[in-house]
């Protein structure tokens, strides 16, 4: 049973999970329909795990042997149909909240597959489709709470941040991906353009992020985990510039995780109405 709970990586999909909570905060709302979209959420990014294992069965062979499909705990046949049955009660429980909420699921899942199955191999294309499906659950959280609008804004800065890490994940991952007839950035440009395509996605985000203070999105609060944020995100930048490697990617994407982290706390600390609830304005 461990092993099934591993290959939905459990801490990715609670990771996903946060955009529910981050928008639900935002918007001041909690109720059964917050608590199902989390599931939902929980639910399509294991499957979307899953899958991605079931396809890339031969390349984790190489870059994570420990993983559950090439270490032999789970089957590939059994990964196949548990990552069918999550993304079809994902779906079943999308269309109870609504029909738009339903067909977002649907069609992440779909494109969650097509992204494993084909997609994660071109070049940038896959990246891209990862970053949107990262910032479409921020949307979806949106949908569900009616906070439309600022889920976008948020949405937008988790695809610039994710674009970037999937980035650095490439570079880290090239051997593997090489072996597997990838097509990614880095193995089609080398590992100085990619960083420098990577640093140019952080720098967006991290110049531009001040913006939503500006125009009166967030709050005061949001400013000064905001700068800290920014830090995180600079520094990463111009480590990967400097050094470009496999090695000093791999502790570049787990500074833009933390990085990322302190931003959604950034968000969720702009508010309004945590910035009156702290504040007592």
């Amino acid at each position: 049973m461990k092993a099934y709970i591993e290959i939905l990586r459990p801490v990715n999909a609670i990771m996903a999970v946060v955009s529910i909570v981050l928008i639900a905060l935002i918007a001041w709302k909690f109720n059964l329909d917050v608590l199902v979209a989390a599931i939902i959420v929980f639910m399509a990014t294991g499957a979307g795990n899953t899958i991605n294992d079931y396809f890339d069965y031969e390349i984790d062979a190489v870059n994570r042997p420990e993983r559950p499909i090439p270490s032999g705990r789970v089957s590939r046949e059994a990964a196949g149909a548990y990552s069918l049955v999550l993304f079809v009660l994902a779906s079943v429980l999308g269309f109870f909240l609504g029909s738009l909420p339903g067909i977002i699921v649907v069609g992440s899942s779909l494109l969650m597959t097509y992204y494993a199955h084909t997609l994660k191999r071109k070049c940038l294309i896959g990246n891209l489709v990862i970053s949107f499906l990262t910032g479409l659950s921020f949307v979806f959280g949106g949908v569900i709470v009616g906070e439309i609008v600022k889920a976008a804004y948020i949405g937008f800065y988790a695809f610039l941040m994710t674009m970037a890490r999937e980035i650095i994940k490439d570079m880290e991952d090239i051997e593997g991906d090489k072996m597997e007839g990838a097509t990614t950035l880095p193995i089609r440009y080398g590992h100085r353009i990619s960083s420098i395509i990577a640093a140019i996605f952080m720098f967006t985000a991290s110049l531009t992020s001040p913006i939503l203070y500006i125009i009166n999105v967030f709050g005061i609060l949001y400013i000064p985990a905001l700068v800290l944020a920014i830090i995180v995100f600079i520094r990463a930048a111009f480590k990967i510039l400097a050094d470009p490697r496999k090695e000093t990617a791999g502790k570049v994407s787990k500074q833009i995780k933390i990085g990322m982290g302190i931003t959604f706390i950034a968000f969720a600390l702009g508010s309004k109405t945590l910035t009156k609830m702290i504040l007592g304005l």
